[in-house]
């Protein structure tokens, strides 16, 4: 559903104009996710426009992330686009920052003693017992990101696979003393594998965007080396560049 009309007299584009409505409504909610847009034959009747305007303004809508083609069911309104600053931050944090709805399933948790190069990265004795826990990470119950964290034996106390569910692990950490300080951090891409493109729900042919990271405390001992893996349609890194 378009509310404004359209500016025939403005020198705004109408595909232009056509999208930013569209988008007012996917934003404001009168467009949900899963929705699909009325077809492009229907919204050149309806708005008096041509089909090559409408084409347009779907595709800008389409590169925005806002929309996705489906063949069989056409134009669909998606979830928003997670976009996180590249900071040292969890994604648990993010997601509430921005009042999206986090949720957590533990897939794994078990002691593993760690190879030399895991060893290395947390500055352990080679064979040093680590907790290795695998986390599914939904926003609005939506699958997002799959992460696996290594962490010291006894760093944390209790159950943290029973806590993990309920909180992120960097906010975990501080709730035990734990004060973060800085990260190592390396972003790539990739095609997800089967088992990825499973849990995450998603299309075989997906690509997930990867973060590998590990977390020293102001001692500058490591705290924790992670593994993720995040739904590149859904998620988005944004970064600061400063020049020097």
């Amino acid at each position: 559903m378009i509310e404004r009309p359209l500016d025939r007299t403005s020198p705004i584009p109408l595909y232009f104009q056509i999208a930013e409505n569209l988008k007012q409504a996917i934003e404001d909610g009168t467009l949900k996710p899963g929705e699909r847009l009325d077809n492009e034959l229907d919204l050149t009747a309806r708005l008096g426009v041509s089909r090559p305007t409408v084409r347009q303004a779907v595709q800008r809508l389409v590169d925005q992330g806002l929309v996705v083609r489906r063949r069989g069911l056409g134009t669909v309104v998606v979830a928003p686009r997670i976009l996180r600053s590249v900071a040292l931050s969890s994604l648990y944090d993010d997601l509430s920052a921005h009042h999206r709805h986090p949720a957590t399933t533990v897939l794994t948790a078990a002691q593993l003693e760690a190879d030399d190069e895991l060893a290395a990265l947390l500055a352990l004795p080679a064979g040093a017992p680590v907790l290795s826990v695998e986390r599914l990470r939904l926003a609005d119950g939506t699958p997002l990101a799959l992460m696996h964290n290594y962490l010291p034996v006894g760093l944390l106390k209790g159950r943290p696979e029973d806590e993990l569910e309920k909180t992120g692990l960097y906010e975990l950490l501080r709730s035990q003393g734990i004060q973060l300080h800085a990260g190592e951090q390396v972003i790539g891409a990739r095609k997800a594998t089967a088992i990825e493109a499973r849990l995450l729900q998603a299309p075989r042919t997906a690509t997930v965007l990867t973060m590998t990271r590990t977390t020293f405390d102001r001692d500058g001992r490591p705290v924790e080396h992670g593994s993720h893996a995040y739904l590149a349609d859904r998620y988005s890194f944004t970064m600061t560049l400063v020049a020097h």
